[in-house]
């Protein structure tokens, strides 16, 4: 808690942090509450007063954002869709970070022939085309959204592990580590105890950027076709109207989405540019 609470305060110091901080908050609530203030299910079909369906209603009182083809309210999907766009950004976010801090953690305490094993290990992973191979990897297994999350989780920990290597490499030779072990502590203590805590703030960096890579990537994969088909996204959202044809004829079903995704997106990558900045003074020397 004392990580996030001064995430938040050093976040704010900026103006753009501070609205971007606002606008991802927002979104944040309407994932939460969002499935709860719907007016329709997700994939429910709209009637008019007289039972026939509203195929690609303009937007009105009833339907803020009008419908789709099949008559769905593309005001309750849009809802459902943050829920899912926070769900795979949080969680991939968090587990790329986790896996990418405790490789680099190891490999560049370590250093040595642990240290070759994990970068190699990491260099194989950095050669994977990522988009493919996680379409690949969600044609060959379950198309569910655990498993997206999952596939995301494989391959997003490349880069902050070589970043976290490079700084404990750097780390290791300070004194306060060599005080440590004349203490006696021990390789564990020294990693998570005195290490870990200095290259937080790199962390939390890695956790903002790789929350927007993963929001992308899922909305990607899901207007490519190959997402979870019992979930609703902004992706999915824009591959339906895609698949329609229909997305000159009803602008209200591709805009919504779109510019959801890119409003998030921008506001995280915000966030992430206000903290680095205020953490490295050197960036904004170079504004």
């Amino acid at each position: 808690m004392n990580i996030f609470k001064s995430f938040i305060q050093i976040t704010w110091k900026s103006t753009s942090g501070r609205i971007s901080l606002i606008i991802f908050g927002f979104c944040l609530v309407l994932a939460v509450v969002g499935p709860h203030i719907a007016p329709y299910g997700p994939n429910e079909r709209c009637y008019d007063a007289a039972g026939k369906l509203l195929r690609l209603a303009s937007p009105s009182w009833d339907h803020w954002l009008g419908t789709t083809v099949l008559g769905r309210d593309i005001l309750s999907q849009m809802l459902w869709g943050a829920q899912t766009a926070m769900l795979v950004g949080l969680l991939t976010a968090l587990g790329t970070v986790v896996i990418g801090l405790n490789f680099g953690l190891i490999a560049g305490y370590f250093g040595g022939r642990i240290d070759a094993i994990l970068m190699r290990i990491t260099d194989i992973l950095l050669g994977l085309p990522f988009l493919p191979f996680i379409i690949v990897l969600l044609s060959l297994t379950d198309r569910n959204i655990w498993t997206i999350i999952l596939a995301m989780m494989f391959v997003m920990w490349r880069s902050t592990a070589r970043i976290v290597r490079a700084e404990v490499m750097s780390l290791r030779q300070r004194q306060f580590i060599a005080a440590a072990r004349t203490t006696g502590a021990n390789d564990t203590d020294i990693l998570y105890r005195e290490i870990a805590p200095n290259i937080m703030p790199l962390a939390v960096t890695s956790i903002t950027f790789a929350l927007a890579w993963a929001i992308i990537t899922e909305a990607s994969i899901g207007f490519l076709g190959f997402g979870d088909p019992d979930v609703v996204s902004w992706g999915s959202i824009l591959y339906d109207a895609y698949a329609s044809q229909m997305m000159y004829r009803a602008p209200w079903w591709v805009f919504p989405p779109g510019i959801a995704i890119m409003i998030l997106v921008t506001s995280v990558y915000f966030i992430g540019r206000a903290y680095e900045e205020v953490i490295n003074p050197r960036l904004q020397e170079r504004m």
